[in-house]
């Protein structure tokens, strides 16, 4: 299959792209504004953690290695559960997440699934036992901005440095 009819199909390269440009280096302001935005939601009440299940989640969802890679070792880090962590991408399937948790991640995917469907009301509402409205908003914010940083990632191609990870 030559690469313009494996771009037809959408068929992925057997090899990982080459990266393209440095995004941080060729726009600095925009990587700080982009980086401040989650400075600022690090200090939210919604917790490392969550922000952490739910920027892993979204990076799934986007296919970003870089970013999953990142957000794995992030969550090891703070001592989250491996098999919470390797079990996120089935969570409405396993009980290893709390009320909260799964409206978050349910929130997640309804938010950066847009072109598949639209949140529903339902999911909304899912959020209010969980989440006051500012932080519902704090949410919504921090999975637009991790949507944005595996936009940049796999656009860009940045790459997944291969590292033993510490467990």
């Amino acid at each position: 299959m030559s690469a313009s009819s494996s771009a037809a199909t959408g068929a992925r390269p057997l090899a990982a792209p080459t990266p393209r440009l440095n995004f941080q280096a060729v726009a600095p302001e925009l990587y700080k504004a982009q980086a401040g935005i989650n400075a600022l939601l690090h200090e939210s009440s919604l917790g490392i953690q969550l922000l952490e299940l739910v920027f892993l989640r979204v990076s799934q969802i986007n296919g970003c290695g870089f970013c999953v890679d990142m957000h794995t070792r992030e969550l090891l880090s703070r001592g989250e559960d491996l098999q919470r962590i390797n079990s996120i991408v089935t969570w409405p399937e396993v009980d290893f997440y709390d009320g909260r948790e799964r409206a978050a991640l349910n929130w997640a995917e309804r938010c950066t699934r847009l072109s598949q469907a639209h949140p529903e009301q339902q999911d909304f509402e899912a959020l209010r036992p969980h989440f006051s409205e500012r932080e519902m908003v704090e949410l919504t914010y921090a999975i637009g901005s991790i949507n944005v940083w595996n936009r940049l990632c796999e656009g860009f191609a940045a790459p997944v440095a291969r590292k033993p990870i510490k467990l």
